[in-house]
């Protein structure tokens, strides 16, 4: 079977880091929701996406910075290219299109894979191996986005909650080839679809999306689904690092690197104590870039690569669960085994 390699990651970050302080000015007092409570603890800081700048926009500047390190002939002979987008701001087609169109690319295969939400990055990972095994295609671009924070979470109404002061914006461009230089050895991927009623979007003034009116966009959170996820979200992560470590013969005491969603530091610091792990050796950029969703692990990976923390010859497993836990993910990569 053809070996299918995890190359490369470029990322882009929007703006200047916001603080605290455009949150606190503005949080309401009434709120029953809070910064003690563990699942809406801030980060230190994040990126916010400006009002002009899309999705597209946002994925070629991660990808340049890729292409400047791969060169100019691996962004045009792209075969795949597979997109996430958190809010997705072309209807219809999605961004992959007119990614492709930027980066002077023919793909055969332009896939956008919306219901991946925080797992996204191991769901295109999973396809792109699929597609490169089974086709005449060689190489792939995977691109996730993250744009909540400058959009649904920067909202007048909906700044005043605690939870609009966890999302950052940002932005990553993977690049996957037929290549046995980091090997993705296996993926799992699980689907909880019962989950998916415990986060819901709703507008204040109850319309459908398409409807007009002036009630703002938001992510509806009670105490009983908080409860639900939090739940469900520490139990499945660490089950499927366990799944894909059993399948290729290792323990989890074996990573070298985990790297996660990052909802929070709750969840991070549980998913390293259920699996054995110093927390050294999960990384996360939670509190300079707060969560980035489905572009979280690609960021955190580029960071990872760049400052020399993924050793070579080392396992990479990338996990994380999706929106309330209908769908986790992970995967296990032999970093530059190949020398």
């Amino acid at each position: 079977m053809t070996a299918v390699s995890l190359l490369d990651v470029g990322r882009y970050l929007p703006g200047d880091p916001v603080g605290l302080d455009r949150y606190a000015a503005r949080i309401n007092p009434n709120t029953t929701l809070n910064w003690d409570a563990p699942m809406f603890r801030p980060p230190a800081y994040r990126h916010v996406v400006g009002r002009d700048e899309s999705a597209a926009d946002m994925v070629e500047r991660a990808a340049c910075a890729l292409f400047d390190r791969l060169g100019a002939d691996a962004r045009r002979g792209l075969d795949v290219i597979l997109t996430n987008v958190l809010l997705p701001d072309v209807p219809f087609t999605g961004v992959g299109a007119t990614v492709a169109h930027r980066l002077g690319a023919r793909p055969e295969w332009v896939l956008d894979v919306h219901n991946a939400g925080c797992a996204s990055f191991v769901m295109l990972l999973r396809l792109a191996k699929m597609i490169i095994e089974t086709t005449s295609a060689r190489t792939a671009l995977l691109c996730n986005v993250q744009n909540a924070a400058g959009t649904i979470f920067s909202q007048p109404d909906v700044i005043t909650s605690p939870p609009s002061a966890i999302p950052g914006d940002g932005a990553a461009a993977a690049y996957v080839a037929a290549s046995s230089e980091s090997p993705v050895l296996d993926v799992e991927i699980v689907h909880l679809p019962e989950a998916a009623p415990d986060v819901q979007l709703e507008f204040s003034d109850n319309r459908r999306y398409w409807e007009p009116g002036s009630g703002q966009l938001n992510v509806r959170f009670t105490e009983a689904n908080v409860e639900k996820i939090i739940a469900r979200g520490s139990r499945i992560v660490p089950d499927v690092v366990r799944t894909v470590c059993s399948r290729i013969g290792v323990d989890t005491g074996d990573i070298d690197v985990l790297i996660t969603n990052q909802p929070n530091q709750m969840f991070l610091h549980g998913w390293s104590t259920a699996l054995g792990l110093d927390r050294a050796r999960h990384l996360d950029t939670f509190d300079r870039y707060g969560n980035l969703f489905g572009a979280a692990a690609p960021i955190t990976l580029s960071h990872a690569i760049e400052d020399g923390a993924v050793p070579d010859g080392g396992l990479v497993v990338l996990a994380g669960f999706a929106h309330a836990g209908d769908l986790a993910g992970a995967a296990a990569v032999r970093w530059r085994a190949g020398g």
